[in-house]
């Protein structure tokens, strides 16, 4: 029996080795800008912009523009609608163009001991310039803050996963089933007011054509502005 464990471990290379190389790689540059505030009463707002620098971060490869009006159901929920526009540069052609609707549910879901749990749901519906028809797309995200220090100006450790899952597909393209799942780890840091800093490291990895899996390792700031 003893004799049969390396070819077993030989054998379970062998099936591992094909998936691991299908398996694309790249380093990328993803910087977000967010200004948010209040409109009036219960109504507010947030509007981002969003380059992310991809292909061995050597060229702009994706922005996105995402404003959205919101209203505060209570302290904890805030119920969003935006849109979005994405824009795809291409080389040798027409950039690629996406318009997005979107709903989104922010919920300050409360503390475990010190740390603080966020979940956000957003349903997406999404019209591109290179086919007809629309693709519908739920992500789901939980985020995870633990202050390193006491007070409410504070440097905390960040953590977050989102996943996405496609409802309908179009003809330009989207997907039915799993999409994409994507994993930060970084810290907050408190800016003059109640702006902040986060930093980080953020994976993506999605599926991609002729069962191949896409993952990108991104460094990633984002700058909130609170008003």
């Amino acid at each position: 029996m003893y004799r049969l464990l390396p070819l077993c471990f030989l054998s379970c290379l062998s099936i591992a080795a094909p998936a691991a190389a299908q398996t694309s790689h790249d380093e990328a540059l993803w910087v977000n800008g967010t200004v948010m505030g209040r409109i009036e009463g219960s109504v507010v707002f947030f509007a981002e912009v969003q380059p992310r620098i991809g292909d061995g971060v050597s060229r702009l490869s994706q922005l996105l523009l995402r404003p959205a009006v919101g209203v505060e159901l209570s302290k904890a929920v805030t119920l969003y609608q935006g849109y979005a526009r994405v824009i795809d540069p291409v080389e040798n052609g027409p950039d690629l163009r996406e318009d997005r609707l979107f709903q989104q549910l922010t919920w300050n879901v409360g503390k475990i001991g010190r740390l603080e749990v966020q979940s956000r749901t957003r349903l997406e519906e999404r019209w591109r310039s290179d086919g007809d028809g629309m693709s519908l797309r739920a992500r789901q995200m939980m985020r995870f803050e633990y202050p390193l220090a006491a007070g409410v100006k504070r440097v905390a450790a960040l953590g977050s996963v989102e996943g996405f899952v496609g409802f309908k597909s179009a003809e330009w393209g989207g997907v039915t089933g799993f999409d994409q799942v994507r994993t930060f780890v970084g810290l907050e840091i408190p800016l003059p007011g109640t702006s902040t800093i986060e930093a980080g490291y953020l994976n993506q990895t999605r599926d991609a054509s002729g069962s191949r899996v896409s993952m990108v390792h991104a460094a990633a700031l984002t700058l909130f502005v609170r008003l």
